[in-house]
């Protein structure tokens, strides 16, 4: 019977808003200054992006209302690539059941492809 970790690796909410910029055309009229926002927030993108109640529900039981929201933040970046939000959800959620899933390289993918992007962007300018 091990002890719960103390504190969950948290992420800036700068770093994420960053990573999943998207989640802000989602956010009421204050934007996303704080967690709360944000968990706010991914709870309506959720409906948008049909993640069953049920799948949310698995998913901050496993994950947390924290990580769960950033996992959210990043489907709905990945928007295209990800052809079912819940079924995607739902593997994710069985990989941290499992003990196999870290939200760090999530964001970083996300940090690097829109790194990417700006510079195949300035290139195309130049």
């Amino acid at each position: 019977h091990h002890p719960k970790p103390s504190a969950p690796k948290t992420y800036p909410l700068g770093m994420v808003l960053e990573a999943c910029p998207d989640i802000l055309d989602y956010a009421t009229k204050g934007g996303i200054d704080n967690w709360r926002d944000l968990a706010t927030t991914a709870a309506t993108v959720r409906r948008a992006i049909g993640v069953s109640p049920d799948a949310w529900a698995q998913a901050l039981e496993v994950m947390g209302e924290h990580d769960t929201s950033i996992v959210i933040a990043a489907i709905l970046q990945r928007g295209d690539e990800i052809k079912s939000a819940g079924g995607y959800l739902r593997v994710l959620t069985a990989k941290a059941r499992a003990g196999e899933f870290s939200l760090g390289p999530v964001l970083m993918a996300l940090l690097r492809g829109k790194a990417a992007k700006a510079a195949r962007k300035r290139k195309a300018a130049g």
